[in-house]
């Protein structure tokens, strides 16, 4: 009989089950028992060092990433107004959809009235520091342009984001000249690309640790939340993807909509079935240039582009799923702190892969940038791939109505 080869992503369901399962399990034995404890110490330790190998992993390629996305923009550059208008409008689109994700977390609540005694320790931390608005924009400030070397030994998050856009914009503005460097950032994100696939193959393992721990130590009401967050997830990312990009479709160009729909629906279906932008762009290409009638100039340019630019279902995600955790660990973030998981989703959805998944790697990045416990993506990995699907779809939208709406400026500048 032939063995059952499963992908990494049944692996690491299969993990997510196997974890809740021993949770549960060690909750019926009690948890005084000496294999109780054992188990739960085992699978702190496991899990913790996945979660090491993450931020381990998250500067170099969130650094390369950032400064290659930007750097890309030097392709073609001679359609000066092109990128211009593709930078505008992926700054508005992304402006848009993290507000809506963040804005629906807090109307819904999701994980509002839980208190995980995992994240206690980190709770407390972040409580204990909390500051009065003014106090943390100064902070904030001092913070964003610090010493590159300390940022990167330290993991700095915005400190990493704004040095990665210097030197991206200092590459773009001296043309040729550093093509060497812009050759070894390239290097470096691959070199890293590569480093993650390793450690996500033991993302099942580190995935099995992490739950039992968790569901060993709390509640049953978890569960609930997190269909609740689910629901509010895919609820704003389809509220995005069929109201607020079709809108501005038409406000921009007067397309209609359902004509959109009709000739992009081969690349909105294979990028929902692959949850991958990079494995959907020669789709992508063709469907804007044969069924949407932008030219090979403009889709050649803003497709790739866009497939690390103009990402807004992945800043969406991440924006309403900082505010899950903070209300999971019984935080109530102020307004400036919520603005900056706003910017950070922002700019670490410019350096997210187009590959399943990758965005849970710059979520670590997003929970970074107000002290809230990275141990929590335990949560939110097992559901990561199911909603990785209509996020991945909604980006690839984002990136063929973007080319839509910079043919119609390229068109009304010829005439």
């Amino acid at each position: 009989m032939p063995m059952i080869k499963l992908t990494n992503n049944q692996k690491m369901m299969l993990g997510a089950l196997s974890g809740v399962f021993l949770g549960f399990l060690l909750t019926k034995v009690g948890g005084a028992t000496k294999f109780s404890i054992n188990t739960i110490y085992v699978s702190g330790l496991v899990g913790g060092v996945f979660i090491e190998l993450l931020k381990m992993i998250l500067v170099p390629l969130i650094f390369s990433s950032i400064i290659v996305g930007i750097t890309n923009l030097r392709v073609q550059g001679q359609i000066h107004k092109v990128w211009i208008v593709t930078l505008i409008y992926s700054l508005i689109t992304m402006s848009i959809s993290v507000a809506v994700g963040v804005s629906a977390s807090r109307i819904f609540s999701p994980g509002v009235g839980l208190s995980l005694n995992m994240f206690g320790t980190q709770a407390s931390y972040v409580a204990g520091n909390q500051i009065t608005s003014a106090e943390f924009i100064e902070k904030f400030l001092h913070g964003l342009f610090m010493n590159p070397f300390a940022a990167l030994a330290q993991g700095n998050v915005l400190s990493i984001v704004a040095l990665s856009i210097i030197i991206g914009v200092s590459l773009i503005a001296n043309g040729e000249r550093y093509q060497s460097l812009h050759k070894l950032f390239n290097d470096i994100f691959e070199l890293s690309l590569g480093c993650l696939e390793w450690i996500m193959k033991i993302a099942p393992l580190g995935i099995f640790a992490l739950l039992t721990k968790l569901i060993a130590t709390q509640n049953a009401a978890l569960l609930t939340s997190l269909i609740k967050f689910i629901a509010v997830v895919f609820g704003t990312t389809l509220f995005h993807g069929l109201v607020i990009l079709p809108l501005i479709l038409f406000a921009v160009t007067k397309m209609n909509p359902l004509v959109f729909f009709n000739g992009a629906k081969e690349a909105l279906v294979t990028a929902f079935a692959t949850s991958s932008s990079s494995a959907t762009m020669p789709i992508t290409l063709r469907c804007a240039e044969q069924n949407l009638s932008v030219s090979p100039s403009v889709t050649g340019f803003v497709i790739p582009l866009g497939a690390h630019l103009n990402m807004d279902g992945t800043a969406l995600y991440e924006g309403a799923a900082a505010l899950f955790v903070a209300n999971l660990v019984g935080l109530d973030l102020n307004f400036i702190q919520q603005i900056i998981i706003c910017l950070t989703a922002m700019s670490v959805s410019i350096g997210a892969p187009g590959i399943p998944s990758a965005g849970m790697v710059t979520m670590v990045m997003v929970l970074q940038s107000v002290n809230l416990p990275v141990e929590a993506i335990a949560i939110l990995l097992p559901i990561d791939r199911l909603l990785d699907t209509v996020r991945t779809a909604v980006n690839v939208e984002g990136d063929m109505i973007g080319c839509v709406v910079v043919q119609h400026f390229v068109d009304k500048n010829e005439t």
